[in-house]
C-alpha cells in the first residue's frame, strides 16, 4: 500500500525536473524540462510508467531521486519493482537490501529480494526471504505462492542430487 508520507518532499538543495510524461517515440527517452521540481508527482509518474509495462522509462524517473540522494523506503521500493521488471535482478536486489536496511521489518522487501534471488538461482536464501515475508504476511497469498515453488525446486534438485544454488549443467 502506497504511503504518502515516506515520499520525499522537495528541500531547499534539491534541484530537479518535472516529468512532462511525453516519450519519445525512437528512444522511449524522457522528456524533462522546468527547474522546479514536485517530487510527489514525478514519484507517481514513475508509479504510472512502471505500472504501464514501461519498467526501464520508471527507472530513469527514480534513478533521479537518488542521485540527488532522496531514496526513502516508497522510492527504493518501486526502484526494486521496476529493476526486476526490466529483467535487472542484480541491480533489483541492490534496491530491496538497501530498503531492508533501512526497514528490517518490511515484508515487501524480504518478499522483493527473495525474488530476486529466486530469479538468480540463489535459492536457499531466496528460500530464506521469501519464508519471512510469509512468516509476517500470511495473508498474501503470493507470498505463499512463491515460498513454495521454491521449496519444491529445492526439494526436487535434492533428490535428484543437483547443487542448491546456480544453473543445471546439461547432461
Amino acid at each position: 500500500m502506497f504511503d504518502a508520507s515516506s515520499v520525499p518532499r522537495r528541500s531547499e538543495s534539491t534541484t530537479g525536473m518535472r516529468l512532462l510524461g511525453v516519450m519519445c517515440e525512437d528512444d522511449a527517452e524522457l522528456i524533462c524540462s522546468e527547474p522546479e521540481t514536485n517530487l510527489y508527482e514525478l514519484f507517481q509518474e514513475a508509479r504510472q510508467l512502471l505500472e504501464s509495462g514501461r519498467a526501464e522509462a520508471a527507472i530513469r524517473v527514480l534513478e533521479r531521486f537518488v542521485l540527488e540522494g532522496e531514496s526513502g523506503q516508497a522510492v527504493l521500493e518501486l526502484l526494486g519493482r521496476a529493476r526486476f521488471n526490466a529483467g535487472r535482478y542484480g541491480e533489483a536486489l541492490d534496491a530491496f537490501q538497501r530498503l531492508l536496511d533501512m526497514a528490517p521489518d518490511d515484508d515487501y522487501a524480504h518478499f522483493g529480494l527473495g525474488m530476486c534471488l529466486w530469479y538468480r538461482q540463489e535459492f536457499l536464501q531466496a528460500r530464506d526471504h521469501l519464508a519471512m515475508a510469509f512468516v509476517m504476511r500470511p495473508d498474501k497469498p503470493e507470498y505463499s505462492k512463491a515460498l513454495t515453488q521454491v521449496k519444491a525446486t529445492l526439494l526436487a534438485r535434492l533428490l535428484d542430487g543437483l547443487p542448491m544454488t546456480g544453473p543445471l549443467e546439461p547432461r
